[in-house]
């Protein structure tokens, strides 16, 4: 497929700084990009790599005013971006149709119109699935559970029972909604497992990365505000309540009964304690250890983790341990020193 740039610049609505004539063949990162390509540039930090880079043409943010080659200026370069690739794939994915003839229903489902099930997936009584949802190969769907329209199950997804799942959902393969909650009590030196007999509830525009574990409820129930986005490798435990347009990335860990608020970011490996409350709007930083309740607004990083800039500060200093110990040998050598002369007179 081939486009030239003055196409592309309609299709974005971009300004365009250069040859419009510019045959552009295909799409690719900044560094990775060639001679025919097209790549984007959205942070400014980065608008050293323009020199660098040889793809045909780059879409950037209007920050940047002119570049050696030519560039469509835009508004939002990432979400411009997209539409380019979308632009360069086939017209239409090709999800499953129908109904695969060893997919196993349960009994008084409802299917709505649209909704594709492959090939040895099951749906148990009473579970309900929505306008134009597709569910992929190998997925369990359990009794009573709801799932809104133009849902995406990929295979392998295992939705347990009495779960509800919002409209437009993206879910990815090996993910588990609705395992039991780890609780247990001890008896006697023993460990007794506690009924979890609450539920799931997920809202609409949510997506779900690979191998995610939510874990249903000891009673009510654990909630994925809508709009949250949670990558792959997730583990959320019971009675965990997710505010809407969260980001949660990879191998983030959320123990039981925290509250976490609206437009907050958890980044890779951090672990959060439970029955915390996490504000609107707070970031926590990479591999961060969160054991005290965050008020709205804020960003923590280390463990435990702190206030960001104050962590910076110590981290730093923890840099300049190994100075700052043999300058105190120093000091403790010129002391005995002095000691010495004054003790002898």
């Amino acid at each position: 497929m081939e486009k030239t740039l003055g196409e592309i610049a309609r299709l974005v609505d971009g300004e365009l700084i250069g040859n419009k004539a510019i045959a552009i063949t295909g799409v690719a990162g900044i560094k990775e990009a060639r001679e025919g390509d097209i790549t984007f540039l959205a942070n400014p930090k980065y608008f050293h790599l323009l020199e660098k880079t040889q793809a045909s043409a780059v879409i950037t943010s209007k920050e940047l005013k002119s570049a050696s080659k030519s560039i469509i200026r835009t508004d939002n370069p990432s979400i411009a971006f997209t539409k380019v690739i979308a632009s360069f794939l086939p017209a239409e994915t090709t999800h499953p149709k129908g109904i695969h003839p060893s997919a196993v229903l349960g009994k008084n489902i409802s299917l709505g119109k649209g909704v594709a099930i492959g090939a040895h997936a099951v749906v148990e009584d009473g579970a309900a699935i929505g306008d134009n949802t597709v569910i992929y190969a190998g997925c369990y769907i359990g009794s009573h559970t709801r799932i809104g329209k133009d849902g995406l199950i990929y295979p392998n997804v295992s939705i347990r029972e009495c779960i509800t799942i919002g409209e437009r959902v993206i879910i990815h393969s090996g993910t588990v909604i609705g395992s039991d909650g780890f609780g247990y009590v001890a008896v006697d030196g023993k460990h007794q497992k506690l009924p979890q007999v609450g539920t799931v509830q997920i809202g609409d525009n949510v997506e779900i990365g690979a191998n995610v574990a939510i874990d249903r409820a000891r009673f009510d129930k654990t909630v994925i505000g809508s709009g949250t986005k949670i990558d792959n490798l997730v583990q959320i435990a019971h009675n965990v309540v997710i505010g809407e347009n969260c980001i949660i990335v990879a191998q983030v860990a959320i123990a039981g009964s925290t509250i976490i608020g609206k437009g907050v970011t958890i980044a890779g490996q951090a672990g959060v304690a439970g029955h915390l409350n996490i504000g609107d709007g707070v970031v926590v930083a990479g591999k961060a250890g969160v054991t005290k309740s965050v008020p709205a607004g804020g960003v923590v990083y280390g463990f435990p983790a702190k206030p960001h800039e104050t962590a910076l500060k110590i981290s730093a200093c923890v840099q300049n341990l190994p100075r700052l110990y043999q300058d105190l040998k120093e000091l403790k050598k010129k002391i005995e020193e002095l000691e010495k002369r004054l003790t002898n007179g």
